[in-house]
């Protein structure tokens, strides 16, 4: 048995570009507008020359800066510093955000 014809078909150009024309959007959308790409503002951008310096007057060179000399750390950036104070923070503060966590749940332990 054969499968019978689709009725349905595509229209043709001329339906296309009446239904366009005939459309109320075509006074806004119906010219098509080629606006520049931010793609080809960059390269444009890019491969502009500089523009020259001005030939009166030489532009001035950077000062450099003087060298600060590094201070010694203090006895609270050496404690701090220190592999065992710096584990025992970590644990006090592991210990603290559970419980904050744990008192805004509601699972805090009750006593």
């Amino acid at each position: 048995m054969r499968a019978p014809r689709s009725l349905m078909a595509a229209i043709g150009p001329d339906a296309v570009t009446a239904a366009a024309k005939g459309s109320p959007l075509f006074a806004r959308y119906g010219e098509t507008v080629d606006r520049e790409s931010a793609y080809e503002k960059l390269t444009a951008k890019i491969a502009a020359p500089p523009p020259p310096a001005p030939a009166d007057a030489p532009a001035p060179a950077p000062e450099p800066q003087p060298r600060r000399e590094r201070a010694e750390p203090g006895m609270v950036a050496e404690v701090l510093g220190s592999p065992v104070v710096k584990s025992f923070l970590r644990s006090a503060a592991t210990a603290l955000g559970r419980e904050i966590t744990r008192g805004l749940f509601g699972t805090r332990r009750r006593r």
